[in-house]
């Protein structure tokens, strides 16, 4: 599969099956993540990987499709706001990786922002100044949502003199 065609067919997946995610496919669709761009190297990700009781906690009203793992990522904190700016935006393409390489490998993601959240936030631990870009369920998918209608792209650009 081509990288766009991995990008076109990747779906939020809302049920998953049971079978397990090895822990070595895991770290490899992370590791692939990590290549994600970033201002001066400094990597701003972190991963927390989140155990049942905690799941539990956060309370999901579909326990992320029953996903078999759950997993939370981090932007770590920065001197100022347009550090913090960027710092958000790397791992936002940390998490595209990461959904990319999970997809092209056949599994899927469900991407919930719930861990911003002020009492999610407690419950995961997150440091204050620190960044909950997403809570994801990932696992193989039960089924594969349809494609949603975009808008042209054409229509989303504009030229500046």
């Amino acid at each position: 599969m081509s990288i766009v065609e991995i990008i076109k067919t990747r779906r939020s997946v809302k049920q998953f099956k049971s079978d397990p995610v090895s822990e070595g496919d895991l770290l490899s669709w992370l590791e692939a993540a990590s290549y994600a761009p970033n201002h001066r190297m400094n990597e701003p990700w972190e991963i927390l990987m989140i155990g049942t009781e905690t799941r539990a906690a956060l309370k999901h009203k579909t326990d992320f499709g029953g996903a078999p793992v759950v997993l939370a990522l981090l932007s770590k904190s920065a001197a100022t706001p347009f550090e913090r700016d960027e710092n958000v935006m790397a791992v936002s393409c940390f998490a595209q990786n990461f959904l990319l390489a999970a997809h092209e490998a056949g599994a899927g993601a469900y991407w919930a922002s719930l861990g911003a959240l002020p009492h999610n936030r407690i419950i995961l631990g997150v440091p204050e100044d620190y960044d909950v870009i997403g809570v994801f369920g990932i696992g193989y998918p039960a089924e594969i949502p349809p494609l949603k209608p975009r808008t042209p792209v054409t229509s989303k650009i504009t030229t500046r003199p």
